[in-house]
């Protein structure tokens, strides 16, 4: 039995509480969150003992799962590795590159297992094009959501573009050539619209544009290359490919067209979208990394980039924020 305990029990926290309840082969053994509010509520609803001291959880645990604030994650995590337990923390990896960079070192040199919480790898519309062979050279990325003070003690890069350059990152096989960036901030001091545009040394070009204060919400990514044309809706769990017909789009709905090389036939189709919980996969994941003593999903040197390139962006964004 492999025992977990949660660190921060908030908004974010009890989802994670839900999914450990439902995970075989795991014991919650206790939580730690120094709001007595949050905490009471937490201990009389999940029958689960409020641990006073961080330390003291660790001890009488094998992994940590840290849903805390994101200042609150390297101390946290550091104390974690340190007394060699395994690492769950949500996204980003820390609040600084300096942190990010510690942990990762911490993390390699102790030889625990350490998982990042970028939950969109999990999402079932991005997970039903997992067998394709993705190599986009234009990717058009759509991350929207309503104004919420939770999370806003981050810009919107942090808070919700970090997901997709994650996904990016994973994505293209290349190094970062150039970033640009404009950012504006509206309801807090840091950005929270921003629109970027990253380019890789392959050729491929990135376009993303993130908003915490739009009226409706929306999470799209558009993959462009040579032979497709991938559609990504994370929001509504939808997948759309066009494509080439080929063998096994027999299923497909099918239509021709004239080209200067002739006619071609264009095949569209909607993978199959796994029926899946993403934050419930993930732990999972990192359960399963743990008990067999294999790589994580989503590791800490995975967070560092996708921290390093946010961190970029920020730079380049830098004195241009509006703020009002």
């Amino acid at each position: 039995m492999l025992r977990i305990s949660v660190f921060g029990v908030g908004y974010l926290g009890k989802f994670h509480l839900n999914n450990w309840k439902e995970i075989a082969g795991v014991e919650i053994v206790g939580f730690y969150d120094p709001d007595d509010e949050t905490a009471n509520e937490v201990a009389e609803k999940y029958n689960l003992e409020r641990f006073d001291d961080p330390e003291e959880l660790m001890d009488v645990s094998d992994a940590v799962d840290v849903v805390a604030p994101t200042p609150n994650h390297f101390e946290l995590c550091e104390m974690a590795i340190k007394k060699g337990k395994h690492v769950f923390v949500e996204k980003p990896l820390a609040n600084t590159m300096e942190e990010a960079q510690q942990l990762v070192q911490l993390a390699e040199e102790s030889g625990i297992k350490f998982q990042v919480g970028h939950v969109e790898r999990f999402n079932p519309a991005f997970l039903a094009v997992g067998d394709m062979k993705l190599n986009p050279m234009f990717i058009e990325v759509h991350r929207l959501a309503q104004f919420n003070p939770r999370g806003s003690e981050v810009s919107v890069i942090l808070d919700l573009m970090i997901h997709d350059i994650d996904i990016i990152m994973s994505l293209v096989k290349s190094d970062v050539k150039n970033i640009s960036a404009s950012g504006v901030g509206v309801m807090t001091e840091t950005p929270d619209i921003a629109n970027v545009r990253i380019e890789f040394h392959n050729g491929c070009v990135a376009n993303l544009t993130s908003s915490r204060i739009s009226m409706k919400k929306m999470r799209k990514m558009r993959l462009f290359q040579k032979d497709a044309y991938i559609g990504i809706d994370f929001l509504n769990k939808k997948t759309e490919v066009i494509r080439q017909k080929g063998l096994n789009d027999s299923n497909a709905f099918a239509f021709d067209i004239e080209t200067p090389s002739g006619k071609k036939t264009i095949a569209i189709t909607n993978p199959p979208i796994p029926e899946i919980n993403a934050i419930k996969m993930e732990l999972e994941e990192f359960k399963n990394a743990i008990l067999h003593n294999t790589k994580t999903v989503v590791s800490e040197l995975d967070g560092l980039i996708a921290m390093d390139v946010a961190h970029q962006i920020l730079e380049k964004i830098g004195n241009n924020v509006i703020t009002h």
